[in-house]
């Protein structure tokens, strides 16, 4: 038994699938934390397939490559440096199941499984994992360790089984995806359990983004009298060692590093920002695009989003297109044209005046005796995804859409045309809190940013009323209420499900909450044609919010929806 022990935090931004890039990871983390002296290395959740893997798990392919690749690693840690706590699917006695391995003296010395899987939200492990009884804590020199994946950290029941059993220390390895306020949550359960159990507790959060979700990291380490001794960086992989001590029955960690989100900011504006870089810049490195292409009008969206991509990827990878109509006003190619001398891109110009003349040539016939409508207008719309499209797949960049929650929640949006492209940085941001990115952004340059120093787009696409331009002196209050009232009502409907009486009785206008319900409602056969994009809130829409096309409910619920 020792009274002595030094665990290496690794937070890593694995891959899914590229399970030789994921050893390698683990490798180089070892040799790192072997160079601090430390006993034990603990890693994050499913860190050898990557996190989360969906359906790919069940290929048996897949689980085959995983069990050689931790099978090897196993053997390596015969050379005398740190055990390893692995994340790994694993299949035994006919079932598969999430895993914890401990890898030790060349071998696999230990297996825990995962008992409480997730099924809400854009979880579903339900459907690929079996769920284990609870297990009590594995052994590494003398010291008893209570594992708890990820999940099995949020209700009482397993740690109470772990303690019962005789755990001394609490490790939870996790692939636990950032959400507005997450941080708090993580923090206050991990508080609940070690008030519940007295025992100390180690956090290790995965990093970097796979597909819709972004890792923010944020690892932690609770002593038994819930005081922080550790806290890792958020958005970037970090590798860290903590020193542990048994004092009378119990351990304590000596303090160690401790890295806090900037006081005025925590899980504000900054993280949100981090959030979409991050997103953005793992869904193009990770799937190999050269970079990225949008349509930089003069607006306030296209501009965050021009922004975000030359803070993940740097200018050389952004190509913006400015492709004016009739109706583009001189202030929006002035504004444009600013808005990328400011950030460093390329900016080209294509007029969609020739498209919009050959479409009203070819579809006289069919149109005669009608009188132009939201059809024309809609036509300049897939003029312009259709010319993005093509430059991207003439020169291979992806285009970045840059529609905005707001709009995407009551349909303001162009099926084929703005709502076009491979990823979209704003899918999960409220207009307003559009605004006060940009006002933030052009205020202070994020660490680890590839932008540049101070403003990233002149004030005035700030200022100005936002305008689709499809029409003559057009805005989008001449469709939509106020952003401030919009944002309002549709946080009460999308995040909180609240009932109209409810919302009204916030304050707001019942015909106007009416109206943007029934907006609502008819948007979903939009939003399922929409690009992946980051999510930021509690319930985002695709995995998060699984509304049917086909719904008659709203249209049928009695005479306050009429």
């Amino acid at each position: 038994m020792t009274d002595r022990l030094a665990i290496a935090l690794a937070q890593l931004n694995p891959t899914v699938g590229d399970i030789a890039g994921n050893i390698a990871k683990l490798r180089a983390a070892r040799r790192q934390a072997a160079e601090l002296g430390a006993d034990l290395m603990l890693t994050t959740e499913l860190v050898v397939c990557g996190y989360p893997p969906e359906d790919l798990v069940l290929n048996p392919t897949l689980q085959e490559a995983c069990v050689a690749a931790v099978r090897g690693l196993a053997a390596e840690t015969a050379d005398g440096g740190p055990a390893m706590l692995v994340g790994t699917p694993w299949r035994e006695d006919g079932k598969l199941y999430n895993a914890a391995l401990l890898l030790a003296d060349g071998q696999i010395t230990a297996t825990r499984f995962k008992s409480d899987l997730p099924n809400y939200g854009v979880f579903d492990e339900k459907r690929v994992f079996a769920a284990a009884p609870p297990q009590g804590p594995v052994n590494f020199r003398g010291v008893r360790l209570g594992v708890l994946v990820c999940e099995d950290m949020w209700s009482p029941d397993i740690v109470e089984c772990l303690a019962e059993s005789g755990a001394e220390i609490l490790l939870v390895p996790n692939g636990s995806p950032y959400e507005h306020d997450k941080q708090d949550k993580r923090l206050n359960l991990a508080v609940a359990r070690i008030t519940e159990s007295g025992l100390p507790l180690v956090y290790v959060n995965q990093v970097g983004g796979q597909d819709e979700l972004v890792f923010d990291g944020a690892s932690f380490v609770l002593d038994a009298d819930c005081s922080l001794r550790a806290q890792f960086p958020s958005w970037r992989e970090h590798l860290a060692l903590t020193r542990w001590r048994r004092e009378g029955e119990g351990w304590r960690c000596e303090p160690a590093e401790i890295k806090l989100p900037p006081a005025d900011d925590y899980n504000g504006l900054a993280q949100i920002y981090h959030a979409m870089v991050l997103g953005l810049r793992d869904y193009v490195e990770k799937n190999r695009f050269p970079g990225v292409l949008l349509g930089l009008s003069g607006g306030i969206d296209s501009a965050l989003s021009a922004a975000v991509a030359v803070d993940a990827l740097g200018a050389e990878r952004v190509w913006t297109v400015m492709m004016p109509s009739p109706y583009t006003s001189p202030d929006s190619l002035e504004d444009a044209a600013a808005c990328a001398s400011l950030l460093g891109v390329r900016l080209d110009s294509v007029s969609i005046a020739p498209a919009m003349q050959a479409f009203d040539e070819m579809l006289a016939p069919s149109f005669a005796n009608s009188a132009p409508n939201i059809t024309e207008e809609n036509i300049q719309s897939r003029a312009r995804g259709m010319t993005l499209m093509a430059l991207s797949n003439k020169f291979g960049p992806m285009v970045l859409s840059t529609g905005n929650k707001s709009e995407m929640s009551v349909g303001y949006a162009t099926l084929y045309g703005d709502m076009c492209g491979g990823f979209s940085v704003l899918k999960d941001v409220y207009k307003t809190t559009v605004f006060a990115l940009a006002r933030w952004r052009n205020q202070q340059r994020p660490e680890g940013a590839r932008g540049p120093e101070g403003r990233v787009m002149p004030e005035r696409i700030i200022t100005k009323p936002p305008t689709a331009e499809l029409k003559p002196n057009q805005t989008d209050q001449d469709t939509l209420p106020p952003y401030d009232r919009l944002d309002a009502i549709l946080q009460c409907l999308v995040e909180a499900d609240m009932a109209i009486d409810e919302i009204v009785a916030r304050g707001h206008d019942r015909a106007t909450v009416n109206a943007v319900w029934r907006m609502l409602d008819r948007a979903e056969y939009k939003r399922r044609q929409a690009p992946p994009g980051v999510k930021i809130t509690r319930r985002a829409f695709g995995r998060d919010r699984r509304y049917p096309i086909t719904n008659a409910f709203i249209r049928s619920a009695g005479p306050e929806m009429s």
